[in-house]
């Protein structure tokens, strides 16, 4: 995409802002020629406030929450020909000033999902707000194994594109938790822009955030994608490659799998993979090994697959006996000798006790050492690649 086929909507959705739509608008027009407004169903008459502008509207006839009106104007964009679109929130928050730092990202990168960070020092945020930034990076990061200043940021530059190719079914506050953890997975690039905002003091502040059932619709939804990060299986991507060779697909496995080995596993991630498998694999977090090592692959951005693989090797019962052997070792001076239905059975805690004493040292040695010979073996291969 050029540069100069760059055409920019400016999106405000609205419900029940009419002391500050007026000059949000005003300021954001003075910037952006083109704007589109979506009254979501207020009930204050405050679009009257925009009469005379030369901007776009469009209105709900009832409530249907902040990301059905970002979908309705993600359809007129792509009616209008536009190629992205900037969001920002109707309520003063968002400094309309800060739509050029946004339209400079976009110019720079205009594949990326440009999201704002805000810079809440001396903005008067409320506890909650600072709170929920760093909750939401967390799952983002174990969902993608990105890394986003602040993914619940409203203030945000979109390629049109993401809305042509991505299933996105939230209505309310978290689409837009779920858009940017699907375009994430869909490979589009998520770029960060610090901004600024701006929080009134309490009793004028207006939120239509619902704590209980907005944070209700944002915990299934992250518990809905959480699952399905931990799906060793490839998401589908918006930006194709152009060799057909270059697909995963389960017609084709050992083409998918020989694809996946040249292109994104290197032996420095075969090796970081295996050994963060085997580091977990040597706990004893019985019943929890493959949750865990799923999980801490999705937040390094690890290769699941190998990690799980290289935590076979910890299956019982050889290293959990290693384990408990030094473990008891350092509790008693001595290592454990009888085998019986006593020292494993009725001292069976005691034995979990020492299995993780023992783990603390065991598990950085076996995880060094499995990291390195899968990193050589690893770079044998990819060289063998390179040479044919």
């Amino acid at each position: 995409m050029s540069q100069k086929a760059l055409k920019i909507l400016a999106v405000i959705p609205v419900y029940n802002h009419a002391t500050t739509l007026g000059d949000v608008v005003r300021r954001t027009l003075a910037l952006i020629p083109e704007v589109l407004v979506v009254d979501d169903g207020s009930t204050d008459d405050g679009i009257r406030v925009l009469s005379g502008l030369n901007i776009i509207t469009i209105r709900h006839p009832e409530n249907r929450g902040k990301g059905a009106a970002i979908l309705t104007a993600a359809g007129e964009a792509r009616r209008l020909g536009m190629t992205h679109m900037i969001t920002l929130d109707a309520d003063g928050q968002h400094d309309p000033a800060d739509v050029v730092l946004l339209i400079d990202a976009i110019q720079t990168n205009p594949e990326a999902i440009i999201v704002g960070n805000r810079r809440f020092s001396g903005s008067g945020a409320p506890r909650s707000s600072r709170f929920g930034k760093h909750f939401s990076n967390f799952w983002f990061r174990v969902q993608t194994g990105l890394k986003v200043k602040d993914t619940q940021c409203g203030f945000r530059a979109y390629p049109i594109v993401v809305f042509e190719a991505l299933a996105l079914r939230e209505k309310h506050y978290s689409f837009e938790v779920e858009v940017l953890v699907k375009a994430a997975w869909a490979g589009l690039p998520i770029k960060d822009v610090d901004v600024s905002v701006h929080y009134p003091i309490k009793k004028n502040r207006i939120s239509h955030f619902r704590p209980f059932l907005d944070n209700l619709r944002i915990s299934l939804l992250n518990t809905r994608l959480t699952l399905r990060s931990l799906i060793p299986w490839p998401h589908r991507q918006i930006l194709e490659k152009d060799d057909p060779n270059a697909r995963i697909t389960l017609l084709h496995p050992i083409r998918s799998l020989r694809f996946l080995l040249r292109q994104e596993l290197t032996p420095c991630k075969a090796a970081a993979s295996g050994a963060v498998g085997v580091f977990l694999g040597t706990l004893p977090a019985i019943g929890f090994h493959t949750l865990l090592i799923l999980v801490a692959a999705g937040y390094f951005r690890l290769n699941r697959v190998a990690a799980l693989a290289a935590s076979r090797l910890c299956m019982p019962p050889l290293v959990p006996a290693l384990c408990i052997e030094i473990g008891y070792y350092l509790r008693h001076g001595h290592f454990l000798t009888e085998i019986s239905i006593e020292t494993l059975g009725y001292q069976g805690l005691l034995r979990l006790l020492e299995w993780g004493i023992g783990s603390i040292f065991l598990a950085p040695v076996l995880s060094a050492g499995i990291g390195a010979i899968i990193y050589f073996v690893a770079l044998g291969i990819s060289k063998s690649f390179y040479e044919r």
